[in-house]
């Protein structure tokens, strides 16, 4: 079952040349392919580079992300503020020895002044910290494809068992419309007969009033038109290529043809038929919503 959802997650964190890239990606249905994408501002012109690694893994759906950028612990060198400390620590035994407090100030306490720890900032080549955000991208663009694809074989499965439902009241409705004809011109040769009519049943004018019905009440062709629907329908789903966009097509043409059936066929039983048909074809049309 080739058919993928618009739904998934995925995650993945690289190190590589001196940094850390942590790529976070979310996905949810929607009828273009949508990106939206947060980088930290040293990554502002890769955005573009970053999307076509998306567009290339993705077709359709809205694509949320979030791209954090830290550097490798052990890459880079703690520095004191020296200056700072000895004016903070200058000032705090001054006004521990105003109020009578006990001096037991530690390394532990400076770690707590803040701007007191400061790393250098390091310039970095932007082409070295792509590879890593590639790697880290990729990784979690086949998380987040495999969660889709996952949901995607439970969508497939879903819908081929309403498909067969659907097969099954076309072949209903096919069956029966035959006996339609068959069934109107009785009814009229009983009210003609109730009405007291002398008219014979094989009476030109009666033939010529069945044969009209008939031709207005033909639903042969978009019986025929619907099981090739259906047919070209699981034939979509078991290809490797997104689907969700030729589903929907089929399941605006089945409705279609339904309808005219519906029009057309002057039968209790075709009607009920064309009614429940309607039903499960909506909910089917619910699904593919979520279909890549």
């Amino acid at each position: 079952m080739a058919a993928k959802s618009m739904t998934g997650f995925g995650r993945a964190a690289v190190r590589s040349h001196g940094v850390c890239v942590t790529v976070e990606l979310s996905s949810v249905n929607r009828k273009q392919l949508d990106i939206a994408l947060r980088l930290p501002p040293q990554l502002a012109e890769l955005e573009s580079r970053v999307q076509k690694v998306i567009q290339a893994a993705v077709s359709r759906g809205r694509i949320s992300g979030t791209i954090q950028l830290e550097s490798a612990v052990g890459d880079a060198m703690m520095q004191v503020d020296r200056k700072r400390a000895e004016d903070t620590v200058d000032q705090l035994r001054r006004v521990a020895k105003k109020l009578g407090l006990k001096d037991d100030l530690n390394a532990s306490v400076l770690l707590q002044i803040p701007g007191l720890l400061n790393t250098p900032p390091q310039k970095q080549d932007p082409e070295k910290i792509f590879e890593a955000l590639e790697k880290a991208l990729l990784a979690a663009l086949k998380k987040l494809n495999a969660m889709r694809a996952c949901e995607g074989r439970a969508l497939g499965t879903d819908l081929l068992a309403r498909l067969k439902k659907l097969e099954a009241m076309r072949r209903k409705i096919e069956i029966r419309a035959p006996r339609v004809v068959s069934a109107y011109r009785n009814k009229l040769v009983q009210g003609l007969e109730k009405s007291e009519f002398k008219i014979h049943a094989e009476d030109e004018r009666i033939r010529k009033e069945i044969a009209l019905f008939a031709e207005r009440s033909d639903i042969s062709e978009e019986t025929t038109r619907l099981a090739s629907h259906i047919q070209q329908f699981k034939k979509i789903m078991r290809e490797n290529d997104p689907a969700g966009r030729a589903l929907d097509f089929l399941a605006q043409e089945l409705f279609r043809e339904i309808n005219t059936i519906g029009s057309k066929a002057n039968d209790l039983m075709i009607t009920e038929q064309v009614v429940a048909f309607k039903t499960e074809l909506e909910r089917i049309r619910e699904q593919i919503q979520n279909v890549e």
